[in-house]
């Protein structure tokens, strides 16, 4: 017999046993937890399968960083075109269909107004744009502008100062030596209309101006943009581009073929005192003028209304010149030190600011003028006993009693010394003149330059003074509008060469002195006489109640080879003296102090030395003043012959 015996198969049936256990379970989970729908049908949900034993759920994946951002971007994408398409589905009216139901119908604006009142369109006008306002256009270039030919350099959308910031900057500075062309640039003025309704979309200038005009009748032929190009000096206008000649002929055009009706000529900001430059060199004979006469603005003008006009210039352009900042710049570098003059990206903002910017001989039209008779000396300003704190009050303040009253509640507070225009350290700009040790710097020898390695094409002025000139200027600790004027002969002598060569900041004490003809001084209004047009109107409109620039706290910035040695220290302040983050301010519109656009017709024009014919606003209305100009004026020692009510100022 065989020894080997089959085997019994034990497991078989527990298998078996064990597996109808599970499909009996199965069965029973599907008539428990299924139950039946209305048609009869199992509802099977994925919680309900049975997973394998000994099997783990699969794991989900994680959200990187990387899917948060894309999701991001997703969704803004996403909002963005949402909003795209909804703006551009909506109708023109809609916003303001929304305004009008939040808060009420919106008045009528002026031209509308003044149409429904009869008023029509008489006296053609002509538009005197500011700095910086007005479009320019590149007509020749380098390589790195190929493409742009025709194109905006400036106003409009800026994209070139984005896409190629460098080239921008090359043709947008003049010849430091000429103050015109470079060799192989060309940039001119945007003619029309269109040269200066607005500087960027959405910041508008002139536009609200011409669209009001239109609606009581005003066209193009009765409108005229006189634009030019702002960087230059006022009468290289005329030596490159026949500017001032073409004024001319446009006014006579106007006049021509308006039925013989004088203009209006309305220049803002440093329009006005290119505008003074052109009454001037209209009558003065050719070749240095336009040969019109001495009767050419009581032929062909109206009336001037200055808007906004820095007759005696504005500190904020010292700033500028000397730092390459002004208060909002100076807070910016205080926030993110190092970023705006770095060398590491090469972005060296403010020196490539400042290079450009000295091209420029308009600025130095800007700088005061009048020097310490105007603006004060160590111990005094105008503006003493100025009030940052106190609320203004919205009436007429004309020269009368009451505004000597409200003057001397002021003036116990403490009072800041606005003559020192820059001052190294707030010591020096609070310390009794007395106390303060200067050392001249003029007769300072500024040493060694260092080598340009570094600087690349960033290389400015500052760096052929030296340490020796740089500490200098810091030792002669406070500047006043007089000293001032060296102090940026001394930083920057070619700028300043050209600058005197096209400008004067004095005070002239005889206007029949031969040297007063020179075009230099046409600008200047206490250098020059009003023309002999005894029926032409001048209106000064300017801003009030805004803090603005009027003298500054220094100090030297960390030396480094491509930076700029001053700024202004942010760390300074003083709300009993008006000093913020190192500023001093006073009343204005935040650009142009009240001292600069009121005192000419306030007190400067009110004498028989500086107009040819006298004229009285009273039949005007006369004087509607909302500012202490007229005491302010009092304190300024300006030898007058004779009081004469002149011009009103509104």
């Amino acid at each position: 017999m065989s020894s080997l015996r089959r085997r019994k198969p034990i497991n078989e049936s527990s298998d078996s046993k064990h597996n109808e256990e599970e499909e009996d379970e199965d069965h029973d989970d599907v008539d428990a937890d299924g139950d039946n729908d209305v048609n009869g049908k199992n509802k099977k949900t994925p919680s309900k399968i049975k997973k394998k034993r000994g099997e783990k759920p699969p794991k989900q994946p994680k959200w990187s960083c990387m899917d948060t951002c894309c999701w991001f971007i997703g969704c803004i994408c996403i909002i963005w075109w949402l909003l795209l398409f909804l703006y551009n589905a909506m109708p023109a009216s809609f916003p303001q269909y929304v305004t009008e139901a939040i808060t009420g119908p919106l008045p009528d604006p002026p031209g509308v107004k003044l149409k429904k009142e009869g008023l029509e369109a008489k006296h053609p006008v002509v538009f005197v744009p500011g700095i910086v306002t007005g479009g320019l256009e590149l007509w020749e270039g380098r390589e790195c502008a190929e493409g742009l030919f025709r194109k905006r350099l400036w106003g409009g959308t800026f994209g070139e100062v984005y896409k190629r910031p460098l080239c921008w900057v090359e043709h947008m500075s003049l010849d430091n030596e000429t103050g015109l062309d470079p060799c192989g640039i060309r940039v001119r003025p945007v003619s029309g209309l269109v040269a200066a309704d607005y500087f960027a979309p959405g910041y508008f200038v002139w536009a609200v101006l011409i669209a009001n005009l239109a609606r009581i009748g005003y066209e193009d032929k009765t409108m005229y943009m006189a634009a030019y190009d702002w960087r230059l000096s006022f009468q290289n206008t005329e030596v490159r581009d026949q500017t001032l000649s073409r004024i001319k002929s446009n006014i006579e055009l106007l006049v021509a073929t308006n039925g013989g009706r004088k203009v209006v000529v309305i220049p803002h900001s440093m329009g006005v005192l290119y505008f003074l430059h052109f009454m001037k060199w209209v009558e003065a004979p050719a070749p240095m003028g336009g040969g019109g006469g001495p009767d050419w603005c009581s032929k062909h003008i109206k009336a001037v209304v200055n808007i906004g006009g820095p007759f005696l210039g504005v500190p904020k352009a010292i700033a500028g010149l000397f730092s390459a900042e002004a208060k909002d710049i100076a807070v910016a570098r205080a926030l993110a030190p190092g970023f705006l003059d770095n060398d590491i990206f090469q972005f060296q903002t403010l020196q490539h600011v400042m290079r450009m910017s000295r091209t420029w001989d308009s600025t130095m039209s800007m700088i005061p003028r009048g020097g310490n008779t105007i603006w004060g000396g160590l111990d005094w300003s105008p503006e003493e006993g100025n009030s940052c704190a106190k609320k203004r009050e919205k009436k007429n303040e004309t020269q009368i009693a009451d505004q000597a009253g409200s003057e001397n509640a002021v003036c116990k507070a403490k009072s800041a010394n606005y003559g020192r225009i820059i001052s190294f350290g707030k010591d020096a700009a609070e310390a009794p003149s007395s106390d303060i040790e200067r050392i001249d710097f003029r007769g300072a020898i500024k040493g060694h330059s260092a080598a340009n390695t570094t600087c690349r094409d960033v290389w400015t002025e500052y760096h052929d003074m030296g340490f020796a000139g740089i500490k200098a200027v810091a030792e002669y600790k406070t500047y006043t509008a007089d000293s001032l004027v060296d102090l940026l002969h001394f930083v920057a002598p070619k700028m300043m060469a050209r600058g005197t060569a096209h400008f004067s900041y004095g005070v002239a004490d005889n206007l029949d002195d031969p040297q007063y003809k020179h075009y230099k001084y046409w600008s200047n209004p206490l250098e020059t006489r009003l023309p002999n047009a005894p029926d032409m109107e001048i209106y000064s409109l300017y801003g009030v109640g805004l803090p603005t620039e009027r003298a500054y706290v220094y100090k030297l910035s960390p030396h480094a080879e491509c930076s700029i040695p001053f700024k202004i220290d942010t760390s300074a302040d003083d709300e009993d003296t008006c000093l913020r983050d190192g500023v001093y301010s006073v009343d204005g519109d935040e650009t142009v102090p009240v001292l600069s656009a009121g005192f000419m017709c306030a007190k400067g024009w009110r004498d028989v030395i500086r107009i040819a014919a006298g004229a009285s606003g009273e039949e005007l209305g006369g004087d509607q003043v909302y500012s202490k100009i007229f005491n302010w004026s009092e304190k300024i020692n300006l030898r007058l012959d004779e009081e004469i009510p002149v011009h009103s100022s509104r």
